[in-house]
């Protein structure tokens, strides 16, 4: 399954793997959160984005979605 993440610049190959391993349905629910949270302690501002990209997708269910806008969230915070 390939990720929804958009070609821009600055968005890395491990990026789009985690985000991609985020949005693997076939994978266990452990494993595809345990990626949010590596984006989460990325914390740049590429993956701010891939984890607004991850809560917006409606594929993911809400507990992943809710997750990913934590994770973001918690970025958006440490950048005050």
């Amino acid at each position: 399954m390939t990720s929804e993440i958009p070609d821009e610049g600055g968005i890395t190959d491990e990026l789009r793997k985690l985000a991609s391993i985020a949005t693997d349905m076939q994978l266990d629910g452990k494993m595809r959160n345990e990626a949010v949270k590596q984006l989460g302690e990325i914390g740049s501002h590429e993956a701010l984005l891939v984890l607004l990209n991850l809560a917006a997708n409606d594929k993911l269910n809400i507990d992943e979605r809710d997750l990913a806008l934590k994770k973001a969230r918690d970025i958006v915070k440490k950048g005050r």
